[in-house]
């Protein structure tokens, strides 16, 4: 990960403080000396999210996401560890150097680099053709469809020649080899064509990312030919589950809601229409990938799909992956229209507002849509539904939100409302009525799976050393780096010493010298671990012998199971580590 030294990476981290980073992001509020907010990166009613100052560092004790200022952009913006590196130099106004890229690192960022210059020399090339005589049909198409020229280039719509070599050649002219052309996702290869465009005779739509980088195209074939719409293959700057389309201009529309639409056009013709805040999946299904990433800016969705089977469909797998997220789902109603864009064009902006505040809740959408599988003239099919809709209403978690849509329920389907909620209570009572998730204490429980009690031993050793670094003059004694058997704690343990040698423990710089992402939440977890209260002298000294003891131990152990038979100098310090074990045990370890 560290592509620059780590006097640089610490000068560029301790320039950017953690609260006023994250504060742009999360919503935080004092208390104690601690920031807490809602986790952006699980769902959550309860702040359980926190910013240290003092230790510059963020951890969620609800879902165990933890780290540094590095850890944090690279976690919310996806960014690579060189990325977030450059995102806080320039925050801070630090100038980083360009030659510091190690051999492997520096083939990966060049080729990631390389792959973003393909895509932008493609998407100006696809603008160009569009506007002179080749593009004719492609500009005539967005013209049909009611696209002003300011639209147009907002989007940087363009078009793909019909020769199926025109960008192969182009690129090749701008001095890019096969194999990064082959790795764009642009041009494809084979013995009979050899290089040939992936896109073509295509009106074009540029993919890109929430820093206005072009990373993908989506295409509409002019003419009859299949697909219709193509999309750009997954490469490595390209993933469909955790982009969305125009999100780079909805993410700083002012509007407190998105707007979730099935297509390219529909986003366009929302965004001319001036609401700015429409998104679209890039031609896969909606995944929670997708609402998470949503989640990050905003609260609630209004689903604005196609108003046919295929879009109530879509719509219907939609809401609970949003509401899985914590994030509230309305559905805007466009009947007789099809979509967001036949409707703007037929009634006008004003009267897709009016539907907007029309929107219907997602839950009563689902009933409505249930409601028509039924005969509600026939009382055997109004039972069958009645029932059916018990069971769907008796997921909701807390009794006030169940009663209150239960009230709906039954003032809308003229149910008597005692008897929809016995029928809920009844199915609650068999499957058990849906729980409001439990609250975690420490993100080690339930996150991952129950740690055996020695590496429990040796967490616990180094989180008191953190919490309490009067105790290092006494563990030092007993416990050294080496007594650590997980690799990941005996890493911390040699930086801790080191730092406690210095007589400056530095946890944020800490996280920085590990580099593996699930490494650095284990990091954040040490720094953040809530220690049980142990009352009384006595039983704190008491429990600090017997952990140091079990490491000591566990570390003899270990050893001895994989000390080689010729090893004599490591038999003797068997031997001697033998001898301090059991002196060990008859000693009383004194806290001042």
């Amino acid at each position: 990960m560290p592509y620059y030294s780590d006097e640089l990476i610490e000068e560029v981290r301790s320039r950017n403080d953690i609260v006023d980073v994250i504060s742009g992001y999360v919503r935080l509020q004092k208390k104690g000396s601690t920031y807490f907010g809602l986790c952006p990166f699980h769902n959550e009613k309860t702040g359980s999210f926190s910013v240290s100052p003092a230790k510059q560092m963020y951890y969620c004790f609800g879902c165990g996401a933890g780290g540094n200022v590095f850890t944090f952009l690279m976690e919310y913006e996806n960014f690579t560890f060189p990325e977030a590196m450059q995102a806080l130099a320039d925050r801070a106004g630090i100038d980083l150097p360009k030659q510091e890229l190690s051999g492997e690192a520096k083939r990966e960022s060049d080729k990631r680099s390389r792959l973003l210059e393909i895509n932008k020399e493609a998407g100006k090339y696809y603008y160009t053709l569009l506007r002179n005589e080749r593009g004719a049909q492609a500009l005539s198409y967005f013209r049909k469809r009611e696209l002003s020229d300011a639209t147009m280039q907002k989007f940087g719509l363009g078009y793909s020649d019909k020769y199926s070599d025109d960008l192969y050649r182009y690129l090749k002219s701008k001095g890019y080899e096969d194999e990064i052309l082959k790795d764009s996702g642009l041009v494809g290869f084979d013995e009979k064509r050899g290089g040939h465009d992936k896109f073509w005779n295509r009106a074009m739509f540029p993919i890109m990312d929430i820093h206005n980088k072009v990373i993908g195209f989506g295409g509409r074939v002019m003419g009859d030919g299949e697909p219709k719409y193509l999309n750009s293959q997954e490469t490595k700057i390209f993933d469909k589950s955790r982009n969305l389309y125009a999100l780079n201009f909805a993410r700083q529309s002012k509007r407190p809601y998105m707007l979730l639409c099935e297509g390219y056009m529909d986003v366009i013709a929302l965004h001319q229409a001036g609401f700015d805040n429409a998104v679209a999946s890039l031609g896969t299904s909606f995944t929670s990938g997708h609402a998470s990433l949503l989640k990050r800016y905003t609260k609630e969705v209004y689903l604005t799909f196609d108003s046919d089977g295929a879009g109530i469909k879509a719509a219907l797998r939609a809401i609970p992956i949003l509401k899985e997220v914590g994030l509230s789902a309305k559905v805007i109603n466009m009947k007789p229209y099809k979509d967001p864009d036949e409707f703007i064009k037929a009634l006008g902006a004003e009267a897709y507002q009016e539907r907007i505040d029309q929107a219907e809740n997602s839950f009563m959408f689902e009933i409505r849509i249930l409601q028509q599988d039924y005969d509600m003239k026939d009382p055997e099919g109004k039972t069958a539904f009645q029932h059916e809709t018990a069971k769907k209403l008796a997921q909701f978690p807390e009794e006030m939100e169940r009663n209150n849509y239960i009230e709906a329920v039954a003032e809308h389907y003229r149910m008597g409302y005692e008897n929809l909620r016995k029928l809920v209570n009844q199915y609650g009572a068999q499957g058990g009525l849906a729980r409001e998730p439990v609250k975690l204490k420490s993100a080690t429980r339930e996150v991952k799976k129950k740690e055996d009690g020695m590496k429990q031993s040796q967490k616990l050793l180094l989180t008191w050393l953190i919490e309490d670094t009067g105790l290092f003059d006494i563990v030092k004694q007993y416990i050294t780096p080496e007594d650590f058997t997980e690799e990941i704690y005996k890493k911390a343990a040699e930086i801790l010493y080191a730092q406690f040698a210095e007589g400056a423990l530095n946890p944020g710089k800490i996280v920085s010298m590990f580099q593996n992402e699930e490494e650095q939440r284990e990091i954040a977890a040490l720094f953040n671990a809530r220690i049980h209260e142990i009352d009384g002298k006595q039983e704190r000294e008491k429990a600090l012998k017997e952990t140091i003891l079990r490491v000591k131990e566990n570390s003899y152990n270990y050893r001895a199971a994989h000390i080689a038979v010729t090893d004599i100098a490591g038999t003797q310090k068997l031997i001697d580590d033998k001898r301090q074990l059991e002196a060990l045990r008859k000693l009383h370890i004194s806290i001042n």
